[in-house]
């Protein structure tokens, strides 16, 4: 049969992999280049897998994870991590079990792609985008190319500046298949007045969010202030788990292994050394000096008054502001800033077991267009290896 696979980013390259072992198959990349997309993840060092198992995978899945099953377990990280070392590619696993070319560049794993797509003869047409998908007794592509079978691989609509644009939503559109609302996921957060600590970054803090006054969501790690906000590993984690509400509040615990009482008597220990201090330099060894102005400025505390004034009330809301300091959360970052998209084509529409449409015979869909997104970690390009693996294998 004659395959046509729209998209050469991960599942796409892989998707036409799986199904050229028995078939003719041939990509349509509207970018110059394939995988445009890969080259900047992992900040260009492509962090193509995590060394778990599958349920361990699992737990890293946010969105529709039961729809996964049976793409993981027919191609788990341990297969993917097989696959790319048969063909060369060397990998190495760092911290967290995130698994990254031993050469650090992502550009490494495009040419392992490319490597696998030309032993099987895949066809590739770059600079083609796929403008429209009919069907008839067959599909048409652009209005010429005919095809028995069409995979639909485009992505989401985040950083659309390598070629992410929607697409596949449009095909799918076409063809009456549902849509789930597309978010933001895996990006940073804006706050309502951005503090001056652009570069800050903290190490073992916990954020806490809260929607409607219930606790919805903590995580614990790294932080890092922005110009319009935060970000790190913790801020984007809880991206994926907040943006789909409202009215939330975002605080941070800047001192998580302190329980109140702890923190308190560390803080009389810090005052007893510097009783004729003023209290912005009292704390720089709780912490760090840039955060210690708001920190202050929060608890309705003069940075200049003496450690030897302050009242056991101020003492109270300093700890307050150190266990709870309110972020002034507005909203997520843009879409196109954000590392993934959740949403897409609604899993009710797809066989899991095949990834084919269940209103469209020979039509499928792989990878990010998907309603199936999880965190940061190599687990959304293994989601996309994946789906596509078992797309492609079972046409």
């Amino acid at each position: 049969m004659k395959i046509a696979v729209i998209g050469a980013g991960p599942s796409g390259m892989m998707a036409a992999f799986a199904a050229a072992s028995n078939h003719e198959v041939t990509i349509f990349e509207k970018n110059e280049k394939l995988g445009k997309k890969l080259y900047i993840t992992g900040k260009g060092r492509c962090n193509l897998t995590n060394y778990v198992d599958a349920s361990d995978f699992f737990k890293n899945v946010i969105s529709n994870k039961k729809f996964v099953y049976s793409s993981i377990y027919s191609f788990d990280p341990f297969m993917t991590m097989d696959l790319f070392n048969s063909y060369g590619l060397q990998l190495k696993v760092e911290r967290g079990n995130r698994v990254f070319p031993m050469s650090d560049k992502a550009s490494d794993v495009i040419k392992t792609y490319e490597k696998m797509l030309k032993e099987r003869n895949v066809k590739i047409f770059l600079n083609t985008p796929c403008e429209t998908i009919d069907k008839k007794d067959k599909f048409i592509i652009n209005g010429k190319y005919s095809f028995d079978k069409v995979i639909i691989a485009t992505g989401g609509i985040s950083y659309k500046e390598t070629g992410s644009t929607g697409d596949g939503y449009k095909f799918a559109e076409n063809f009456n298949i549902k849509l789930k609302e597309r978010k933001q996921a895996l990006c940073g957060a804006l706050t309502n007045e951005p503090l001056d600590l652009s570069g800050l970054s903290l190490k073992n803090v916990e954020i806490l969010a809260f929607s409607e006054g219930k606790l919805i969501a903590k995580e614990f790690g790294e932080m890092l202030f922005t110009h319009i906000g935060v970000s790190g590993p913790i801020i984007l984690t809880l991206s994926s788990k907040i943006n789909r509400l409202s009215k939330v509040k975002l605080y941070l615990d800047l001192k998580p292994g302190l329980t109140y009482d702890e923190l308190d008597k560390r803080i009389l220990r810090d005052f007893d050394k510097f009783p004729n201090k003023d209290i912005r330099n009292a704390l720089i060894n709780l912490l760090p000096r840039d955060l210690i102005f708001y920190v202050l400025k929060k608890s309705n505390i003069s940075s200049y008054k003496k450690v030897n004034q302050i009242t056991g009330q101020e003492r109270d809301r300093l700890k307050s502001s150190i266990k709870k300091f309110d972020l002034d959360y507005k909203c997520l970052e843009d879409i196109n800033r954000a590392i993934i998209t959740s949403g897409g084509i609604s899993v009710d529409e797809i066989n899991p077991h095949t990834m084919e449409s269940k209103k469209v015979e020979g039509l499928y869909f792989v990878g990010e267009v998907l309603d199936i997104d999880a965190l940061t970690g190599g687990f959304n390009i293994q989601l996309a290896n994946s789906t596509a693996y078992l797309c492609g294998s079972n046409i």
